[in-house]
Order: structure tokens, then C-alpha cells, then sequence
């Protein structure tokens, strides 16, 4: 199995799995071993799937200025725990390949392993929403048939998206790419360098 192959059926199973509880609160059993990249996988793709809910709820035109606010900061930490967790996806290859032989013309590329696989986690909830769409019995034909555009286009994508992810690693694995990896360096989290937040200890 490729590496895309394992990600897309684990981040299909985990938004399914999700979805059984349709509940951004819900507490999930991670079926593999910690230290695991199936491990990292599935979490990757439970922090998607609860954000894009979050997304979903903060848009309600309805929602009381309150709880948006408590939601807006639940994101925020939300978008740390994602980045947190792409960083260790890339630890997992830096590992992996750590002892393969550079080729003095290698390359390096626009963005690493993790980075491309956490698009891959995205899409996949696209798909999957796009898929209750194209479904919904409520919904008028001219809705039914953009749906239904929108989600073969989305459906190449991961297509392509995998394939491409299947090749940097393997020319990774090659040494005809090296990985170099920069960490995020979130600010607005950071009470030390988030003007806001420092300036308010004063």
C-alpha cells in the first residue's frame, strides 16, 4: 500500500467515524498504537473534522456574540493542536530518512511530506461533505448538478494530490529531494510575542 493510500483510508474512516457522533465535543478512541503514524494519521484528520464543524457552527447568523467569541478561541487552539501535529508527521519522516544518502543535486521541495498530507486530510472532508450534498433530497437539480461538478473536481484533486505526495517521498527515499522543515512560529498564540497579550501584563 503507498503511504497516500494509507492516509486517505484512514482519514475515510475517521470522518466517518466522526460522523457517528456528528458532535465537536465527542471524545474519540484512537484504534492505533501511540507512536504510530497511523496514530498521527487519525488524530490529524479528527482535528480537521471537529475545526470544519466549528467552522460551520461560528457562521450561524443566530449565534450569540458570547459563544462565537468561545468558539473563535476554541479555533485558535484548534489551529495550534493542527500545526502541532503536522510538525510530528514530519518528525516521523526526518526519522525515517534520516540516514539516506543526499545526491549533490538534489532538490529541495516547496513544502514537505506532512504539509501535503495535511491538504490531503482536508480534501478528504471536502469530499465527504460535497458527497452529503450531491445527496441531500431537499436540494433544487441546479444545486444537485454543481454539487456533483464540484465534487469530481475534488476528486481528481486527491487523485493528483496523492500521486504527487507518493512521489516526493519516494525521490525523498531516493535522496533525490531532502527534507528541511520550519517550524510555524505561531504569534498570536504567544503571549511573549502577541502585542495584544503583552502589552496587557504591563
Amino acid at each position: 500500500m503507498t503511504f497516500s493510500k494509507l492516509c486517505n483510508k484512514i482519514f475515510n474512516e475517521t470522518t466517518e467515524y466522526y460522523h457517528e457522533f456528528d458532535n465537536v465535543d465527542a471524545t474519540p478512541e484512537n484504534p492505533y498504537d501511540q507512536g504510530t503514524i497511523e496514530n498521527l494519521l487519525f488524530r490529524k484528520n479528527w482535528i480537521d473534522a471537529v475545526q470544519w464543524h466549528l467552522e460551520d457552527i461560528i457562521r450561524d447568523p443566530e449565534i450569540q456574540p458570547q459563544e462565537a467569541l468561545k468558539i473563535k478561541r476554541r479555533i485558535d487552539k484548534s489551529n495550534q493542536d493542527r500545526t502541532d501535529l503536522v510538525e510530528s508527521i514530519d518528525d516521523y519522516f526526518l526519522d525515517k530518512y534520516k540516514d539516506v544518502k543526499v545526491a549533490p543535486d538534489a532538490t529541495i521541495n516547496t513544502e514537505s511530506p506532512a504539509w501535503a498530507i495535511d491538504r490531503l486530510s482536508i480534501l478528504g472532508l471536502k469530499i465527504y461533505h460535497m458527497q452529503q450534498e450531491v445527496k441531500r433530497p431537499d436540494a433544487s437539480p441546479e444545486h444537485l448538478e454543481k454539487c456533483n461538478l464540484k465534487l469530481s473536481v475534488l476528486l481528481q484533486q486527491r487523485e493528483d494530490l496523492s500521486t504527487a505526495i507518493d512521489q516526493l517521498i519516494a525521490d525523498i527515499e531516493a535522496g533525490r529531494k531532502y527534507m528541511k522543515t520550519y517550524k510555524q512560529m505561531k504569534m498570536y498564540n504567544d503571549p511573549s510575542l502577541n502585542p495584544v497579550l503583552y502589552k496587557n501584563k504591563k
